[in-house]
């Protein structure tokens, strides 16, 4: 039977990483490619490069707390950041559907030349493309992110310093963005004052790594919520994970969207988190550190790496009662980032 796309290959779940391994993987293969980290490290005369990309499709282009600009470089610069690496140089391409108001697209222009302000980072190329009204829904944009890497950085995108004990960090309170872009599509008529933690992490995340040198992982929780980074970081290896539900921080305007909803904040995008894996030694450096910075006041250890169930991450509720953390398995919530 012919198979098609699904809105759920887009989710950053289970159906994502099928089409990636299946697919681009298999063509595309080479070492580089293989390690699948946020960003490609890669080594050009003796100099460490961490070098990323992402498209933006998120509806609406305006959202609490942002719109597809902030989002485009917020995302590339936090791939690049939780590499471990500087992010210096950002390219920008555009794709506008005929008719989109110019008024827009300065908008979206002017938060894009911000927030790479604020950063630190240059946008120094891109391209245009306009196609045929209906041929694309408004204006869609792709931001690739080049870095400097330092020598002792270069296994944090991977993770394979972790061992059993580490604990596990995340900057403040999740699903912020998903439940504000939910709130923003006016079909479902919710009214809410939630914002999109959409931000630039990368100033945040150097602190920690002036201040410690016990960070063995980094990752954004974007698409598929920590959960998912979770799943993915315990793959096939010889740990596993332990979670507190009570230790995850979540707003109470977005838990009760959620719940009313049906969905696990666990699994809803994020655009200004990052979950951190750090030697027990430096965890509460690492968090006070954090709580010093306007985007990691809500930080908090959640849970921690455990010798037990191999290959598994487990959640205690706040009930008492226990569940397997796994990767997204469908569609969650399209057109988010």
């Amino acid at each position: 039977m012919k198979k098609n796309i699904l809105l759920g290959h887009g989710s950053g779940g289970k159906l994502s990483h099928d089409l990636i391994n299946n697919l681009f993987v298999r063509y595309f293969d080479n070492p580089t490619l293989n390690s699948q980290t946020d960003s490609a490290l890669l080594k050009i005369k003796g100099e460490n490069i961490a070098f990323t990309t992402d498209s933006y499709v998120v509806d609406p282009i305006f959202f609490p707390g942002g719109n597809i600009g902030k989002l485009a470089i917020a995302g590339t610069v936090n791939d690049l950041s939780v590499a471990g690496a500087t992010p210096l140089y950002l390219s920008s391409s555009f794709i506008i559907e005929e008719g989109f108001p110019i008024d827009d697209l300065e908008e979206i222009v002017k938060t894009m030349a911000s927030e790479a302000k604020k950063a630190g980072v240059k946008i120094v190329t891109g391209d245009t493309k306009v196609v045929d009204k209906g041929k694309c829904d408004k204006v869609f944009i792709n931001t690739t992110g080049i870095g400097q890497l330092e020598e002792k950085h270069k296994n944090i995108s991977s993770g394979k310093n972790i061992k059993s004990g580490d604990k596990i960090i995340i900057n403040g309170t999740i699903a912020d963005h998903g439940m504000a872009i939910l709130s923003a599509r006016n079909e479902l008529k919710i009214t809410s004052d939630i914002q999109s933690d959409c931000a630039c992490l990368n100033k945040m995340i150097k602190k920690v790594l002036d201040v410690s040198d016990k960070v063995k992982f980094m990752r954004d929780a974007t698409r598929g919520g920590v959960a998912t980074v979770l799943s993915e970081l315990v793959d096939k290896k010889n740990y596993g994970i332990n979670i507190d539900e009570s230790s995850v921080n979540v707003n109470e305007n977005v838990k009760g969207i959620c719940e009313m909803l049906g969905f696990d904040p666990m699994y809803v995008a994020n655009e200004g988190k990052v979950v951190i894996v750090a030697g027990s030694e430096d965890a509460d450096k690492i968090i006070k550190t954090l709580q010093k910075d306007e985007f990691g006041k809500n930080s908090s250890i959640i849970g921690e790496i455990t010798e037990n169930h191999s290959g598994k991450g487990w959640i205690t509720t706040e009930i008492g009662g226990k569940r397997i953390i796994d990767m997204l398995s469908g569609e969650q919530l399209p057109r988010i980032c």
